[in-house]
């Protein structure tokens, strides 16, 4: 018989993990978080996406962990797209036209690790609270009443663990969904992206907004900056035939650069990576006790900056419902509509958002070009559609509609 007490297990400690442990905490639930990093690496994690939209930082508000992460960030209020082959700004959106729909009419520029580390800051002061860091999901089992987690722990040794529910929010190779059995379908795109992030001031410089997206047929790009220490990141997509050696090496990239925006001196990189995009949704996001959130059960290219954000409103609401069958308020059933909500918008937001950001940005017909780019002008030009545009690019929009899926 599974003790009362047994914890809900939330495996991953990044902003989706983080954000639903703190949520459960905050409501009397016993939670248990697994994380393969170790308290003395757990930092070191390569940098990566965290443009917070608005829609994520009201639920980050009233978690409490706003009023943490906005020091470590960069505000945002608008956001650009350029085209790279006459170097002119096509379109500006602010997102002043969001005064009067939220607290937050803006981006912050967070990456995601400064959130994972302030969300553990909060997490240790919560009595109901386990972390367990060093320690790695290997496999899982579930009945009618409970779940055992196994795992290997920072000794190497394995444990079962017990708890009343497991949730992913492991990423991609999310364990507990092959363990589920649960299929995992799209595709992953035909090239690959360098990340270079660098000391520049691109903004004062050149006129960039803090959040930008560049158009161009041969070599699309994003350029981002971030905040505590400052920093800028731009992404270029390269060929899958390249050696990524050669990629990865000072003359590819300072010659990427330049090509981007010509230096008279050598640009200060701090840091490169390469990495797949795909387009990956799972077939569903619940199986008895084990449910999925996050990268775990979609994947999406980064051109937009929704996935993480997405994340964490999987998170909250799966949060709310779990808190409902823990309480007797709620059945069982109510995972069902987790699934059918979130995979709605997992498919219906974040999957089309970013295909059609992609295919903005490498647009390669001319004509098809300028017509994008005039409605982006136009777009931006008028506050309604303004509005209606950002609203569903922050996923805002997303929120309105989860509500009415039963």
């Amino acid at each position: 018989m599974l003790s009362k007490n047994a914890p809900v297990i939330v495996v991953g400690a990044g902003p989706a993990g983080c954000s639903l442990a703190l949520y459960l905490a905050q409501h009397d639930v016993n939670t248990l978080l697994i994380e393969t990093f170790t308290e003395a690496n757990f930092l070191d994690q390569a940098p990566r996406t965290g443009s917070i939209h608005p829609s994520t930082l009201e639920m980050f508000a009233d978690l409490g962990l706003y009023e943490r992460i906005e020091p470590r960030g960069l505000i945002a209020p608008t956001f650009q797209f350029w085209d790279r082959l006459s170097d002119s700004m096509i379109a500006e959106f602010d997102h002043a036209v969001l005064k009067d729909d939220t607290r937050f009419p803006f981006v912050l520029q967070c990456e995601r690790i400064k959130v994972a580390e302030e969300a553990m800051k909060m997490l240790r002061t919560y009595p109901n609270v386990k972390i367990r860091m060093g320690t790695t999901l290997v496999d899982m089992e579930q009945d009618a009443d409970g779940v055992t987690a196994i795992v290997t722990n920072e000794g190497g040794e394995t444990e079962r663990i017990q708890g009343s529910f497991i949730i992913s929010g492991e990423g991609a190779r999310s364990v507990v969904r092959k363990a589920s059995n649960i299929a995992f379908e799209g595709y992953t795109y035909p090239d690959q992206v360098l990340t270079v992030s660098v000391v520049h001031d691109f903004d004062k410089l050149h006129g960039y907004s803090y959040r930008n997206y560049l158009s161009d047929p041969d070599q699309w790009a994003n350029l981002f900056k971030w905040g505590q220490p400052e920093r800028w990141r731009v992404h270029f997509p390269t060929s899958l035939d390249d050696d990524p050696e050669m990629l990865l090496s000072d003359d590819y990239c300072q010659a990427q650069l330049q090509k981007f925006l010509p230096n008279s001196q050598p640009y200060d990189i701090v840091y490169r990576k390469l990495y797949s995009s795909h387009q990956l949704v799972a077939d569903t996001f619940n199986v008895g006790r084990a449910l999925l959130a996050g990268d775990s059960a979609h994947v999406n290219s980064p051109i937009g900056g929704v996935g993480m954000n997405s994340g964490v409103h999987d998170s909250i609401n799966l949060g709310e419902k779990l808190v409902g069958i823990l309480d007797g308020s709620m059945d069982m059933s109510v995972l069902d509509r987790y699934t059918r909500q979130r995979k709605h918008v997992a498919v219906n937001h974040v999957k089309t958002i970013t295909e059609r950001n992609k295919k903005l940005i490498n647009e390669r017909d001319p004509e098809v070009r300028k017509r994008n780019h005039d409605m982006l002008h136009d777009t931006a030009a008028d506050p309604k559609r303004a509005r209606e545009y950002i609203l569903r690019t922050s996923l805002m929009k997303s929120l309105e509609e989860v509500a009415a899926i039963q």
